[in-house]
């Protein structure tokens, strides 16, 4: 019998409450997402836009002036996994080794049928909130002091198996520089990318643990560990002038209250559009350096202040790219492109293939879901805090 993470027994085939079968979570018929309780967030002003100066949608690719060249800085080199700590519970420590033992659940190769040419790239996606200093676990979104996104990309051609994922050295971190993710179209974030080319070791020594520091006024600060909130899979997709990242939750099964206050959804997308660093940021968003791209990357921005991001733009420190919610949910991020190729999945099919398969894949590691979502970081969960529903 296949145990469920909130510990019940279901017999193979059995449905949950809503009728589904065990795995299948998100199918193309699907339940209304519950409300979110952000309504006293979304109706105040307090996570609107940074400055009114940040494009909309449809602004975000007219043509520019004064060009103002900025410098970046150098790629950052990867790092190798160098295994798991070997501190903590000797079976849990075990059984997590022989998972890792197993290979990566990455199963190149193995997808059958022609990928959506309009998948510009898959994988998974972690959310991490880090709470305000001193705060290690915050009781509201006030304590929050900032979100953010990990992505792991996979193969286009890949399905998802058994076990965790190797330590490619190719997740990217993102910083989100507001408390909660925006949820519509007047919600218009400018991310960026904090690392790129990164090993899941350097994300839990330089990201995902806590640290204090020295100030002068205040003596030592505590800057508290990042905590997971969710964990799926997601799609760079693009519908032609535009570019989304669409996401489905796997984790946790049913969003809680902090899921629902950060803006998350089971299904949710954004807009994404990379700002030209050629150009003088928006007020107050400026970076101390920008993206070291090279000349190629450079010239395809031409004269215009953003274009839809590509998953190249990603790869490169510093990038900073539009983030806009999209209320309509993933319906427009997954729309099949014209003209797609005779036997060609259409996108939206091809993301809750994904996200099944991590289902299952998530189902079959040890522990609950903070215990999974950390074993599949290459790291331990008792190090960490847990993954929160609740505030």
């Amino acid at each position: 019998m296949t145990t469920t993470r909130s510990g019940a027994k279901a017999e193979p085939g059995s449905k949950n409450e809503t009728g589904e079968g065990v795995g299948s979570k998100h199918q193309l018929d699907t339940k209304t997402t519950p409300s979110s309780k952000r309504t006293k967030k979304e109706d105040g002003k307090k996570q609107q836009t940074i400055e009114d100066t940040i494009p909309s949608p449809t602004e975000a690719y007219g043509d520019g002036k004064n060009q103002s060249p900025s410098n970046g800085e150098n790629k950052e080199k990867k790092d190798k996994h160098d295994g798991l700590d070997q501190n903590g519970d000797k079976n849990k420590a075990e059984a997590q080794e022989k998972t890792h033992q197993n290979g990566s659940a990455e199963e190149k190769g193995a997808r059958e049928g022609v990928i959506p040419s309009n998948i510009l790239e898959k994988g998974i996606i972690y959310f991490f909130i880090r709470g305000r200093v001193g705060i290690d676990e915050p009781s509201s979104v006030d304590d929050i002091r900032r979100s953010y996104i990990v992505l792991r990309p996979i193969a286009k051609d890949a399905k998802l198996g058994e076990g965790t994922l190797d330590d490619a050295g190719n997740s990217r971190l993102i910083a989100v520089p507001k408390k909660v993710l925006p949820s519509s179209g007047r919600d218009r974030w400018i991310a960026f990318v904090e690392k790129s080319h990164t090993s899941f070791k350097t994300l839990k020594d330089e990201f995902i643990s806590a640290s204090d520091y020295t100030t002068k006024t205040a003596g030592v600060r505590h800057n508290p560990a990042a905590a997971p909130v969710a964990e799926g899979v997601y799609a760079i997709t693009s519908t032609g002038r535009e570019s989304h990242l669409a996401y489905m939750i796997t984790l946790p099964e049913e969003l809680g209250e902090v899921q629902k206050e950060i803006g998350l959804k089971d299904k949710g997308s954004f807009i994404i559009s990379t700002r030209n660093p050629n150009y003088e940021a928006p007020k107050g968003t400026a970076l101390p350096k920008g993206p070291e791209y090279p000349k190629e990357v450079l010239d395809e921005f031409r004269a215009l202040r953003w274009v839809a991001t590509q998953p190249k733009h990603l790869d490169f420190p510093n990038t900073q790219f539009l983030l806009i919610g999209e209320s309509s949910g993933i319906q427009k991020a997954t729309e099949p492109q014209k003209g797609q190729e005779e036997g060609q999945k259409k996108p939206i099919e091809e993301l809750e293939k994904l996200e099944d398969e991590d289902t299952h894949r998530m189902e079959g590691l040890q522990g609950d879901d903070s215990t999974a979502i950390f074993a599949d970081l290459h790291a331990h969960a008792k190090d960490y805090p847990k993954l929160q529903t609740t505030f």
